[in-house]
């Protein structure tokens, strides 16, 4: 029996292709060239099918053909053939494109090629065949031989030596700058003396110092050193008498005076003076250097100073500096139990040491204005070095009493007569009088103990060294008027000096 049979289900058709729409412009950049069906492995050339003869360059310009192509009936000659024997062209078929010979990159539509090189290829080209060498001549045969004609020879020369001097220019060159270390300097040199003006220090030290010794005292183990100025065209110099005091008390001791040359001589004591610490010597040289003498009373407290002596045996030193005061009283223990030794002394901060004592004190000029004599040290033995206080004897005081020993060989200052010791109290400062010397010039006047004396004629007296002083700058025999205070009174006593 037959089954019904059963409805068809309905097919389902394909679904539809999605084709997006194409940009023109796209489509032009990335599709088929016009014309072209097929695949992309032919060109198109306008004017031309596909698949026809492409035509890859135009053809040479008449003007060029002409100028660079083959002559007429010349259309398989090269532009160079290799010569025969005689000179002529040999005829040789040029190779094909194709072959070992041929030039791979040659156009086959050129109108020109070019041919094989002008030499063969056996010929010597890169100079590997040896070629026959002349005889080698020797020294005698080029200069005596002549086998070389003179003006080579002469040119040899010239050139041998302009090489040579080449080579020596090059060589100092090198040497000169080769080390950047060493080579020649160049220094600017001041010009010598420039700052020695006219009354410059060293003008002034050059001009003085012939006229300053040295002074050496030797007795048997014992000596002292010290300095002296030369005063006088007979050799008369002008010292300290602590300076040679050890010559004085011993007749053995030798006194020998050293010039700035160098010249040693011996000297002599003329005479001393232990209370103003002055002595004058004789030295034995012919036409000695004299220091100029100048004028002490015209100095002021700043004017220029120059120091020039032999400190601690240094000869020949010069040190400068100031007038610090004037009319200092000094007071020195005399030498060898003498009297004690008081000056009015020129004040300085000149450096001044031990060994410059009776050297010269000169002022701007180079005139002798002071005798150098001793400093102010804090050292507790007194033998401490200078520390800008020295004192210079007068150079009035000193050339008068170097006058007097010289003529007399002694010299004689005037005395009050009496004894005294400084004071300070409220109502005076001055020097008190502790005794009176009986039928001295004080004792004859009125004078007693226990008066202060204040001023002796124009001089202030504040202490006793300065009434010793004020005395001496008197000549013997004045009359002088004397201020004094007695039990608060002040009194004006005229006194009468006398010698000491």
């Amino acid at each position: 029996m037959n089954q019904p049979s059963q409805p068809e289900e309905p097919r389902l058709t394909p679904r539809p292709v999605d084709r997006p729409s194409v940009d023109p412009a796209e489509a032009a950049t990335f599709g088929r060239p016009r014309g072209v069906e097929g695949a992309f492995d032919r060109l198109y050339a306008p004017g031309s099918s596909n698949g026809e003869k492409l035509i890859t360059k135009p053809p040479a310009p008449e003007s060029l053909a002409e100028a660079f192509g083959r002559p007429p009936g010349a259309e398989n000659v090269v532009l160079q053939r290799p010569g025969d024997d005689n000179g002529g062209p040999v005829e040789v078929p040029e190779p094909a494109l194709w072959s070992n010979g041929g030039d791979p990159w040659r156009d086959p539509g050129a109108a020109a090629v070019l041919g094989s090189p002008a030499l063969e290829a056996g010929d010597d080209e890169d100079g590997d065949t040896e070629r026959p060498r002349g005889a080698m001549l020797s020294l005698p045969e080029v200069l005596l031989g002549r086998r070389v004609k003179p003006v080579a020879l002469a040119l040899l020369g010239v050139i041998c030596l302009v090489i040579g001097a080449a080579g020596g220019l090059v060589g100092w060159w090198v040497a000169s700058t080769g080390n950047a270390l060493t080579g020649e300097a160049t220094i600017s040199e001041a010009e010598a003396g420039k700052e020695r003006a006219p009354g410059s220090v060293a003008d002034i030290a050059r001009r003085v110092s012939p006229a300053v010794i040295s002074i050496e005292v030797v007795s048997g183990q014992s000596g002292s050193v010290g300095s002296g100025v030369v005063i006088d065209p007979q050799g008369y110099a002008l010292t300290n008498n602590h300076v040679i005091s050890l010559a004085t008390s011993d007749p053995q001791a030798k006194i020998t005076a050293v010039f700035t040359d160098g010249t040693r001589t011996q000297a002599k004591v003329v005479g001393t003076d232990p209370k103003t610490d002055l002595a004058v010597l004789k030295v034995a040289v012919a036409n000695p250097t004299v220091i100029q003498i100048g004028k002490s009373a015209d100095l002021q407290p700043g004017d220029s100073v120059i120091a020039v002596g032999s400190p601690l045996g240094l000869q020949n030193t010069v040190t400068a500096g100031i007038v610090s005061a004037l009319h200092r009283p000094i007071t020195a223990q005399g030498e060898n139990g003498e009297a004690p030794v008081t000056y009015d002394a020129i004040q300085t901060d000149a450096p001044i040491n031990h060994g410059n004592s009776g050297g010269a004190l000169v002022d701007s000029t180079g005139a002798l204005i002071g005798i150098n004599s001793s400093i102010r040290t804090d050292a507790d033995n007194g033998q401490g070095g200078s520390i800008g206080i020295g004192f210079a004897i007068p150079a009035d005081d000193a050339i008068k009493i170097a006058r007097a020993l010289i003529s007399d060989g002694q010299v004689k200052h005037a005395d009050i007569g009496i004894n005294a010791a400084s004071v300070s109290a409220d109502t005076s400062e001055g020097a008190q009088v502790l005794n009176v010397a009986d039928g001295g010039p004080a004792a004859r006047a009125g004078i007693a103990e226990g008066d202060v004396i204040t001023k002796v004629g124009d001089r202030m007296v504040r202490n006793a060294p300065e009434l010793t002083v004020a005395v001496r700058a008197h000549n013997i025999g004045d009359v002088v008027p004397v201020q004094l205070v007695r039990q608060g009174r002040p009194l004006v006593i005229d006194v009468t000096l006398s010698s000491d």
